[in-house]
C-alpha cells in the first residue's frame, strides 16, 4: 500500500520519487484537468461549496434539473436523476424496487446494489447468463428484479446483453444496470449502456452509476423511463437524502468539448498500448477499453522497481486473490505509454 498526500494523474509520488501512473478508475483524467478545474472553480464562486438542503425543499436550485436533463439527452433516456454519489443512487433505486418482486443478482454486484451481503454472488457473467431464463421460469412471481454490471472492469470483460431480449414475456421485469465504469467511456460518445440495450415491452431499464470515475464528477446518476424517475424523485428515500454538489453539476454541464477531447485522447493511447501488446497472451482487455488485465501478479512489483505503478491489490476482501490491471488515462503522453511498454517487453 502507498500512501501520498495528492491524487495522482499521469504519475504519482511515491516516498518522494515521482512514478508513472497506470492505476486508478480517472479515466478521462478530470481529477488533473486545469480546464475543467476551472470550471469547478467557477461553479463554487456560483453556488458555494455545498446545498445542504433537501431537493423536496420550497427552494429548488436550477442547475439540477439542467444538469439531470444534459444526462437523458447525453445517454439518450428519458429522464435522469442526480443524487450525491453512486452507491446512494443504487441504494435508492433498491428501496424503491423491495417488495415489488423476488431479486436475481447477477456475479460480482457491486455493492451500491446490494440489499444485504447475502446478495454478492460469485462466478462467470457468462455462464450465469445462460441460466437466467430457466432461473426466472423457476419463480412464481409475475414481476421480478433482475440486477447486474454493465461489464468487468477488474477482469476487463465485456457483457453481452442478448438474454434481455430473451426473458419470457409471460411476467414482467425491472433490469438494473450498474455502469459506474462505463459512463463517459463506453458506448457512442461515452454515453454508456443505456442507449445500446432496446428493452422490450415487458423490461423496464433502469441504469445507475457513480459520475465520479470517467466524468470526474462527486455524484451518482439514475437513467430510466420518466415514470420511474418521477416515483424516485418523490421518494423518502431521495427526499431525505443530500444531492450532489451543485458546483459539480455546473461543470459537468459545460464540459462537453472536455470530456470529447479527453475521450479521443484516451482512446488513442488505449491503441498505443493495445497495438504493442497484443498476441503475447499477457492481457486480457476490451476493445477501445482502458482496463488491461493480466494473471501475472508478480509483473506490479517487477514495474514498481521500474518506477512504474500498476493496479494489484486483493479483491472484494483483503483474502480475496489479488487483481492486478494496467489502466491507461487520457492524461498518458506517448512517452509514458513507450516507457511502459519497454518495461514490459523488458520482463
Amino acid at each position: 500500500m502507498v500512501k501520498t498526500n495528492a491524487i495522482p494523474g499521469r504519475t504519482i509520488d511515491v516516498a518522494g520519487e515521482k512514478c508513472l501512473y497506470f492505476s486508478g478508475t480517472s479515466y478521462l483524467g478530470m481529477t488533473r484537468n486545469r480546464e475543467f478545474t476551472n470550471l469547478i472553480v467557477e461553479g463554487l464562486h456560483t453556488y458555494g461549496n455545498t446545498y445542504s438542503s433537501s431537493r423536496n425543499s420550497n427552494v429548488q436550485l436550477a442547475i439540477f434539473e439542467e444538469a439531470e436533463y444534459w444526462a437523458s439527452t447525453f445517454a439518450h433516456a428519458e429522464a435522469a436523476l442526480t443524487m450525491s454519489s453512486g452507491y446512494m443512487a443504487g441504494q435508492v433505486v433498491i428501496r424503491m424496487l423491495e417488495g415489488q418482486g423476488p431479486f436475481l443478482y447477477a456475479p460480482d454486484v457491486h455493492p451500491a446494489l446490494w440489499r444485504t451481503p447475502a446478495d454478492f454472488i460469485q462466478g462467470r457473467y457468462h455462464e450465469w447468463a445462460g441460466t437466467i431464463q430457466e432461473q426466472v421460469r423457476a419463480v412464481a412471481a409475475h414481476h421480478l428484479v433482475i440486477l447486474t454490471n454493465a461489464l468487468d472492469p477488474l477482469l476487463a470483460l465485456s457483457y453481452s446483453f442478448q438474454w434481455i431480449y430473451d426473458l419470457p414475456d409471460d411476467k414482467e421485469y425491472t433490469v438494473v444496470i450498474d455502469d459506474s465504469h462505463g459512463l463517459g467511456v463506453t458506448g457512442p460518445n461515452g454515453a454508456g449502456i443505456y442507449q445500446q440495450v432496446k428493452a422490450p415491452a415487458h423490461v423496464t431499464l433502469v441504469v445507475v452509476g457513480s459520475m465520479g470515475k470517467a466524468l470526474g464528477i462527486p455524484a451518482g446518476l439514475v437513467l430510466s423511463s420518466a415514470a420511474v424517475i418521477e416515483k424516485l424523485r418523490h421518494s423518502a428515500f431521495f427526499g431525505g437524502s443530500s444531492p450532489a454538489s451543485p458546483a459539480y453539476l455546473y461543470a459537468l454541464v459545460r464540459a462537453q468539448e472536455i470530456y470529447h477531447s479527453a475521450r479521443a485522447k484516451l482512446f488513442r493511447n488505449v491503441s498505443q498500448f493495445a497495438a504493442a501488446v497484443q498476441g503475447t497472451g499477457r492481457f486480457q482487455h476490451v476493445l477501445s477499453y482502458p482496463v488491461f488485465y493480466t494473471a501475472n501478479n508478480a509483473l506490479a512489483d517487477r514495474l514498481m522497481a521500474e518506477r512504474i505503478m500498476i493496479s494489484s491489490f486483493a479483491y472484494p476482501s483483503a483474502t480475496d486473490p489479488l487483481i492486478t490491471r494496467i489502466i491507461i488515462n487520457s492524461l498518458h503522453q506517448p512517452d509514458d505509454i513507450n516507457e511502459l511498454i519497454q518495461a514490459i517487453h523488458h520482463y
